[in-house]
Order: structure tokens, then sequence, then C-alpha cells
């Protein structure tokens, strides 16, 4: 079925993009959504979708009984329906419609869950499969070092240009979620491989293409969040990593390893970027797992 809303097109991308701030993956995941929730009104309840004053609490209801929305996670559902809340919301403010459907529908307060995370030993591990000798493993190494040091998300990785690192002072610039921008210091073996990177390698994978991200394919294009995923997983599982993998977990890695080694959590909640010091605060759980673990290998009365 294509879906003809109209409201479901620039106007709304528009308010979650720039009013919202969203990230274009959250925006493609609220829309994803939303299609879903039409899909069903329209397939199987045989509901005119440019009628939406007629979806009632009702019909959501039975969406969600479709979806089996509560065998979800709650995280999951979370999402769905904040996707919805959002949509409707958004119509009541353009006067689209007069009550908004999902006004009495609660949303489940999400599972607190420990986010997976790396031993400094296993970073090590990982970081050594690397053959630096060649073009290409150079540059995976480099990207490696720079998420793991830096604790880049993904999109800020790829999103990189070469006038956003600052080898002089040891700072990249990178814009996060809503597009904010933060700066955030680099260590010294990053920075040497970055150096190296962009003395050497980069202009050798380049080739004649005008591409200004710091990371490139084999092609000279852009590096897609496909292939560093791919890449990444080559790697872990050459280090004989068995824990699950995936670029956030070397961000996790990173908070992780700061609040271990002392970081104040501000400091940390910075470098992340998260707006919100309870998002950081999930990693203190980990770090004083770590803690009462020496505490009871050390102390003679543990």
């Amino acid at each position: 079925m294509k879906l003809i809303n109209i409201y479901l097109s620039e106007n709304y991308i528009h308010f979650l993009s720039i009013e919202k701030g969203l990230a274009n993956n959250s925006i493609e995941a609220y829309l994803r959504d939303i299609t879903r929730l039409f899909t069903f009104l329209n397939d199987d309840l045989k509901m005119d979708i440019n009628n939406i004053e007629a979806i009632s609490k009702e019909h959501l209801l039975k969406y969600f009984k479709q979806i089996n929305i509560y065998g979800l996670s709650k995280r999951t559902q979370a999402r769905y329906i904040a996707s919805l809340k959002s949509y409707f919301r958004f119509l009541i403010r353009e006067a689209v419609i007069k009550k908004d459907p999902t006004d009495i529908i609660d949303t489940p307060k999400k599972d607190k869950k420990l986010p997976d995370y790396l031993s400094i030993t296993e970073i090590e591990r990982l970081l050594l499969s690397v053959d630096i000798t060649t073009t290409l493993g150079y540059r995976d190494r480099t990207m490696l070092e720079i998420t793991y040091g830096a604790g880049l998300r993904v999109s800020e990785l790829l999103n990189l240009k070469t006038e956003d690192i600052n080898l002089e002072l040891g700072f990249i610039r990178c814009y996060g979620k809503g597009n904010k921008e933060r700066i955030i210091p680099v260590g010294e073996i990053a920075l040497d491989f970055l150096n190296m990177y962009l003395d050497s390698i980069r202009p050798r994978i380049q080739k004649n293409m005008k591409s200004k991200e710091l990371f490139l394919n084999s092609r000279g294009k852009s590096m897609s969040r496909q292939g560093f995923f791919k890449i990444l997983l080559n790697y872990g599982k050459k280090a004989g990593i068995k824990k699950h993998l995936s670029p956030h977990t070397l961000r996790h890695s990173f908070a992780t390893h700061l609040l271990e080694n002392g970081a104040d959590l501000r400091s940390v909640q910075e470098m992340l970027g998260h707006s919100d010091i309870s998002t950081t605060e999930i990693y203190t759980h980990l770090s004083m797992k770590q803690i009462k673990k020496v505490y009871d290998k050390t102390h003679p009365r543990a």
C-alpha cells in the first residue's frame, strides 16, 4: 500500500528533524512505525487513512494486539508508543485533528539494560588483530582507535571530515544527536594513527575521488555503516571475542574504562554528548561492579 497521508511527509519530517532534533536513524524508525500503523488501518480495518480524525484509541489497541506489542521488550514498546504519540501530538498542533487517540495510552518505563562492553585486554586484542602493514588495515586500525579513543557513535565517526581533526591540539570535532557540536580530546596513540592516515594512507584510498569524509571505503567513497560494522565483526572474530560486538560496544567500553579509572561522571557525560546525565549514570553500575570485584579480591576482611 502506498501511504498517501500528506501529513506524514515533509511537514512531519521537518518537525522531527528541526524541532525535536532527532537523528536520521530515529526519524526513519518513527516513520516506519507510523507507516506500519496506517498499513494496518487500511489493509486490516479497511479504514480511509485520509480520515485521521476517525482514528480512535480502540483502533490503536487493535493495532497493538495485531503486532503483539506487549510481547515485546519494554524498550521496543516504548519506541512504538513514543512514535505514535509524537505523530498525533503533531497533528493536534497543526489543527489536523482535535482529539489525540494516544492521550490515555501510557508509555511503559524502559528496563535499564546494562550495555555490553569489552575489557581493556579485549580492546587490546581487537586492535592488535588488525594488520596495519596494508593500506586498508591501517585505515581500519585508525577507525577503531578513534571510535574507542573518543567514544564516538558510528554516525559521528562516519560523518567526520578531514577538517574536523586538530592534530596539533589533540582534539576532534563531531556532530552528535540533533546536530549538536562537541569537541573531544583524543589520546596520543590515536593521534599518531590519524597523523599517518591523513598524511599517507587516505590519499592512496581516495585516488581521484573528491570525498570530504575522513574515512573512505576501498573505492574512495564515504564508508557506510554496514561497511564499518562488517569490518568490526571481522576483527572481533579474528581476536576471539565472544561477546556481542557492535560499534556501540566500543563507545560503552570507552565510558566504562574512563569511570573505572577515576573520571568524574560529568566529564564523561560531556565526552559522550549525553544531554541528560541520567543516560550516563547507567555506566556507574558497571564501574561499581568492577570496584566491588577489586574490593573482594584485595581487602583482607572481604
